[in-house]
């Protein structure tokens, strides 16, 4: 069973009338039936994972690493470099604070402050981020 290990809001994020869970669930059954749609429908095989859709609203993007952990990220359809973004939150935040860290159970709900800071330093400092500000 699949389960939502971290979240964070960004600004303008509206308010859902579920819980994070709830939400997670959504989203996870999502990505799962997207995956196998494409997977099914694609004239060639499909080595990479489902990487990413856009909506007249919003863009979802995903990395799913060989460790089966999913990166998921939803921005505004205007924002640049979201995959660079998701690998860099995966190989400087995840890999180094989560990881590497002997005390954290991966596949566990993270609480390592360290990490939730540095993954929103890295945000902020994000050109998703700073064309959110303009």
């Amino acid at each position: 069973m699949e389960e939502c290990c971290s979240t964070m809001n960004g600004k303008g994020r509206k308010k859902s009338r579920q819980s994070i869970e709830q939400e997670g669930k959504l989203m996870f059954g999502m990505l799962h039936s997207l995956q196998s749609f494409v997977s099914k429908m694609s004239p060639v095989s499909v080595k990479d994972k489902f990487l990413s859709y856009k909506t007249n609203k919003y863009c979802l993007t995903m990395l799913e690493p060989p460790s089966g952990v999913k990166f998921v990220i939803n921005t505004d359809v205007s924002s640049s470099g979201v995959q660079e973004l998701v690998h860099t939150i995966y190989k400087q935040v995840y890999v180094e604070y989560i990881t590497m860290n002997p005390i954290i159970e991966v596949g566990e709900e993270i609480k390592c402050e360290l990490f939730r800071q540095k993954l929103d330093n890295l945000i902020k400092q994000s050109v998703i981020h700073s064309s959110k500000a303009e």
